[in-house]
């Protein structure tokens, strides 16, 4: 495979020996109704799907080298309704625990907690009177927000065995 294969550096792509742990995984391509593009390689595809799950790079903001990120995003939406990505986690745990071992007996979680952003306010300039939100009075107070979840990131693991 080529240091660019898939259009991604070399620490992004599948090692082969993992793609073919991968590949039984991936259900097969629907039937096509009609004649158009050819369908984009799963491996490619994999590949760069886990490439936007790793970095945070949002769907639409993909490089079209990589290939189209409504393509992308269809097939992540198809395989993730077909349980690939579950499919591909429990199987890496369990790579995993055979090679280093995993004391299942033992659990943790972490989690973070942060205050609940002030009241916003709302002026009369942004939201008009009458509509939806707007208490038609210069500066009254908004019912509290939910504050956006910045760097959300899903990550994935796949245990692949050590080269050697």
């Amino acid at each position: 495979m080529s240091d660019e294969a898939f259009g991604v550096g070399p620490d992004s792509q599948i090692p082969e020996a993992l793609w073919e742990q991968m590949r039984p995984v991936l259900p097969p391509p629907k039937p096509k109704k009609k004649d158009g593009r050819p369908r984009m390689d799963d491996r490619q595809a994999i590949t760069v799907i886990l490439y936007i799950l790793r970095t945070g790079c949002q769907w639409k903001a993909l490089p079209r080298s990589l290939g189209a990120s409504s393509t992308l995003h269809d097939r992540f939406q198809a395989w993730r309704r077909a349980g690939v990505f579950a499919q591909l986690w429990t199987a890496g745990l369990l790579t995993y625990a055979e090679l280093k071992g995993l004391e299942w007996a033992w659990q943790a979680m972490d989690g973070a907690m942060t205050k609940a952003p002030p009241f916003a306010t709302v002026s009369v300039a942004s939201v008009p009177p009458g509509s939806e939100g707007g208490l038609g009075r210069k500066d009254a107070r908004a019912p509290p927000a939910v504050a956006p979840l910045k760097d959300v990131r899903r990550l994935i693991f796949i245990a692949c065995p050590p080269n050697g």
